[in-house]
């Protein structure tokens, strides 16, 4: 897997957008839909990599295209 640096969570959801996600719910996580798919992603600075690594393949991307995101 490649190496994926620590994200803040900003930046991610900025990214997610980018593909058609918007925010559905924000609390504690930031909840985002694309109206079939669901992420989570938690108010951290920044994200641990394993964790938006299994954010980034719930939505159904890899990690070479989020980098192309951000």
């Amino acid at each position: 897997m490649p190496k994926l640096p620590g994200i803040n969570h900003k930046q991610a959801v900025r990214a997610f957008e980018k593909v058609g996600f918007w925010i559905a719910r924000q609390g504690k996580h930031i909840i985002m839909t694309n109206g079939e798919r669901i992420i989570t992603i938690p108010r951290a600075n920044p994200i641990n990599s394993f964790t938006m690594a299994g954010i980034i393949r719930d939505a159904g991307l890899s990690i070479e295209e989020f980098k192309k995101l951000l």
